[in-house]
């Protein structure tokens, strides 16, 4: 659990250090940590591949995933599902787009709250809906969604979808329950299905905030597909594990069918990691929570002194929404990648005078990161 070790990925053809391949930008934007895995989850991968037959193996049959996701929900949220409602999805992304085929018919709308990170703000488009944008708005200093609008679109009777992330990407607030049931409330009653994007919901960093599941509300329960994986806690995104958890019977069958030949199955070593993950890596998990919320403190600070940049501490994940509109630039993005830093572009999320910042790596590299922001040109 040495999180403070720094691991060379360029040669691995690492998603992240591509982008910047022979330039000196510290990549700092897809949302995968630097950390190594934990060491469970590295074992049950070597024993299964040692094993030497990697054949099929259906996600459904293989019940040890199965229940480690139920027991790791009661555990974690003191949510008890049955086996039954569990889908398997080869990631999130996949999950709510078979969500938007599931709930909605051609030239329907789909609200989406922006911003929003890329491949969620494209989903109703590539379904042949239509993406109604729910604002997202600074309130007394923590970002929540605009009900009010809301409230409008919802009412709207093409409306038959609100695809959410909970907690939220690229802002990173946790929803109260207060406003999980407001949400809910809207959706019943103007007919709208609720798919709840919770990839996040393990990395609850303000100890003051609790993740609430989508399903686990008695006024979502037959109204909601909630989409979770260990991939983005436990750094294992590459192995294309992810689910949806769909209690309504009916709904659930909308569901896998909407995804019938489309989607593959779940990578077998992708369901041994998140039965690893979730069953013997408690130590590990809550050393990371530790150690991002002391990440996250430094880079609040930091960014918060240098003119022209505004950040407002995360409740979750590892993602710092940055507010650069007072540099006066233009392009925030290309000013970055001149100072050497490499965030995700805010415009790629739908506000341009934003970036966001990666906060899952050692200390030692934010710190490379700050010299380099704080050194004159």
């Amino acid at each position: 659990m040495n999180f403070d070790q720094i691991i060379d990925r360029k040669p691995t053809f690492s998603f992240k250090w591509q982008k910047y391949k022979g330039q000196d930008i510290l990549p700092m934007w897809v949302a995968d940590t630097e950390f190594r895995c934990a060491q469970p989850i590295l074992d049950a991968l070597t024993s299964r591949v040692e094993h030497g037959v990697l054949g099929y193996t259906l996600p459904g049959q293989y019940e040890p995933a199965k229940q480690a996701v139920a027991d790791w929900l009661d555990r974690r949220y003191n949510w008890q599902i049955e086996l039954d409602w569990i889908v398997w999805m080869p990631g999130v992304v996949p999950g709510f787009n078979v969500a938007c085929k599931a709930c909605c018919e051609p030239g329907d709308k789909v609200m989406i709250q922006v911003p929003n990170y890329p491949p969620l703000l494209a989903a109703p488009q590539l379904n042949q809906l239509q993406r109604v944008d729910i604002p997202t708005v600074n309130q007394n200093g923590r970002w929540m969604l605009d009900f009010d609008e809301l409230e409008k679109q919802a009412a709207d009777p093409a409306t038959k979808l609100f695809v959410l992330c909970n907690p939220m990407n690229p802002v990173g607030t946790v929803l109260t329950e207060k406003e999980l049931e407001r949400i809910a409330d809207i959706c019943q009653r103007n007919g709208v299905k609720l798919c709840s994007d919770e990839i996040h919901c393990d990395l609850i960093l303000d100890e003051q905030a609790h993740h609430i599941p989508a399903g686990k509300l008695d006024s979502l329960k037959c109204n909601s597909i909630t989409l979770m994986a260990a991939s983005k806690t436990f750094n294992i995104a590459g192995l294309g594990a992810a689910f949806a958890i769909i209690p309504d019977a009916r709904l659930r069958r909308q569901f896998n069918q909407a995804a019938m030949g489309i989607v593959p199955w779940v990578n077998v070593l992708g369901l041994y990691a998140t039965e690893a993950a979730f069953t013997q890596c408690d130590d590990w998990y809550n050393a990371q929570l530790d150690y991002l919320r002391s990440n996250r403190d430094y880079l609040v600070k930091q960014i918060n002194q240098i003119d022209g940049l505004e950040l407002i501490s995360p409740q979750a994940t590892f993602l710092a929404w940055v507010d650069a509109s007072g540099l006066g630039v233009d392009n925030p993005q290309r000013w970055f990648e001149e100072k050497g830093l490499g965030p995700s572009p805010g415009a790629d999320f739908g506000e341009k005078q934003f970036v966001r910042i990666n906060f899952g790596s050692s200390l030692d590299y934010l710190r490379q990161a700050i010299e380099r922001l704080n050194k004159s040109d």
